[in-house]
C-alpha cells in the first residue's frame, strides 16, 4: 500500500469538507470532556469513600435531661449507664469489631457545636446541658457497624445509635447523580459524533464516487479504498480528543487543584484528585475517540466497497 497516496487522499477529503470536519472535532471535544468529567467525579467518588468511610464513627448518645426519646425519661444518663455500655463495648463479642472508642462529654460537644456553627442564631439557647454526651466508635470494618447499633441501642440509658456513615452516603448519592447525568449526557453526545462522523464520511465517499469506482476497476482492493475515509475520521476525533483532553487537565488544574484544594470550606484533610489522575484518563478520552471514529467511518464507507 502506497502510504503516501493513502495520506494525500485522506488530507483531500479533509479539505473537501472544512465545516463538517470542524463540527466533528467540536461534537467530538464537548462529548469527551464529559466522559473525562465523568471518569474523574467517580475516581474522586472512589478516593472520598474510601477516606471517610475508614473514619466514619459509630456515635452512641446518652439521655440527657431534656430527652424522652429512645430509652430517655427525660433524665440524664447515669455513671452505671454509661459504664454498662462501655462494658458491653468491651465484651469479647464486640471488641474485635471495634478498633478504638472515645467519649465527647457535653462540654466537648458544646465547643464542636460552636465551631461548626459559628454565629449561628442556634447558639443563643444551646448550652452544653442539651447536648448528648457520647461515646465514638470507631470500626475496624465500617461496614459492620450495623452489629454495635443493634448491641447498644436498647441499652438503659441510650437515645440513639447512629451510623454517620449514613450522613456520607447522601453526599456520595448526590456525586453519583451528578456523575450519571455527566454519563448520559456524555452517551448522548458520543452518539451524536458517530453519525456526525458517518455523516461526513458518506458526503465525502459520494463526492468521490467517480474515482473509487475507478479503483474498484483497476483492482484496488477494499482496505486501499477504506483507509482514507477513515483517517479522515479518525483524524478529526483525534483533534477533538486532543482537546478533551487538555480541558480536564485544564479543569482538575485549576478548579480543583488551585480553587478547591484551596478553598478553607474543604479543610485540609479533604482528599481532591490532582494532575496524576487527569494524565490517565487523557489516553483512554484519545483512544475512546479513535476507535468510535475508526468504526463508524469503516461502517459508512462499506457500501461504496460492494461489488
Amino acid at each position: 500500500m502506497r502510504f503516501g497516496l493513502v495520506l494525500s487522499e485522506a488530507a483531500e477529503g479533509l479539505r473537501r469538507n472544512v465545516a463538517m470536519v470542524i463540527s466533528v472535532i467540536l461534537v467530538t471535544f464537548i462529548s469527551l470532556t464529559f466522559v473525562g468529567a465523568a471518569i474523574l467525579m467517580q475516581m474522586q467518588i472512589g478516593q472520598m469513600k474510601g477516606y471517610w468511610y475508614d473514619r466514619a464513627q459509630v456515635a452512641i448518645y446518652f439521655c440527657n435531661g431534656f430527652d424522652d426519646t429512645g430509652n430517655c425519661s427525660g433524665s440524664d444518663a447515669t455513671a452505671a449507664e454509661i459504664a454498662a455500655v462501655k462494658k458491653q463495648l468491651d465484651s469479647p463479642t464486640l471488641k474485635p469489631y471495634i478498633k478504638h472508642v472515645s467519649i465527647e462529654t457535653q462540654a466537648e460537644a458544646f465547643k464542636n457545636f460552636k465551631a461548626q456553627f459559628p454565629g449561628s442564631p442556634l447558639l443563643t439557647f444551646t448550652t452544653p446541658a442539651t447536648l448528648n454526651e457520647s461515646y465514638r466508635v470507631n470500626m475496624k470494618d465500617p461496614n459492620q457497624a450495623e452489629i454495635i447499633i443493634e448491641s447498644t441501642s436498647s441499652l438503659a440509658g441510650v437515645q440513639d445509635v447512629e451510623d454517620q456513615r449514613a450522613y456520607l452516603d447522601q453526599i456520595f448519592a448526590v456525586l453519583n447523580a451528578a456523575s450519571f447525568t455527566a454519563i448520559g449526557l456524555a452517551a448522548l453526545m458520543l452518539i451524536a459524533a458517530v453519525l456526525l462522523i458517518a455523516t461526513t464520511i458518506r458526503l465525502s465517499a459520494f463526492s468521490r464516487r467517480r474515482e473509487i469506482g475507478i479503483m474498484r476497476l483497476v483492482g484496488a482492493s477494499n482496505r486501499y479504498i477504506q483507509t482514507p475515509f477513515v483517517l479522515e475520521g479518525v483524524f478529526a476525533a483525534f483533534i477533538g480528543s486532543l482537546l478533551a483532553g487538555g480541558a480536564i487537565v485544564a479543569i482538575v488544574q485549576f478548579f480543583v487543584t488551585d480553587y478547591l484544594g484551596s478553598a478553607a470550606v474543604l479543610g485540609s484533610s479533604t482528599t481532591l484528585i490532582g494532575p496524576a489522575d487527569a494524565w490517565i484518563v487523557v489516553p483512554i478520552l484519545i483512544v475512546l475517540g479513535a476507535l468510535l471514529a475508526s468504526l463508524s467511518a469503516s461502517a459508512a464507507i462499506s457500501r461504496y466497497l460492494k461489488v
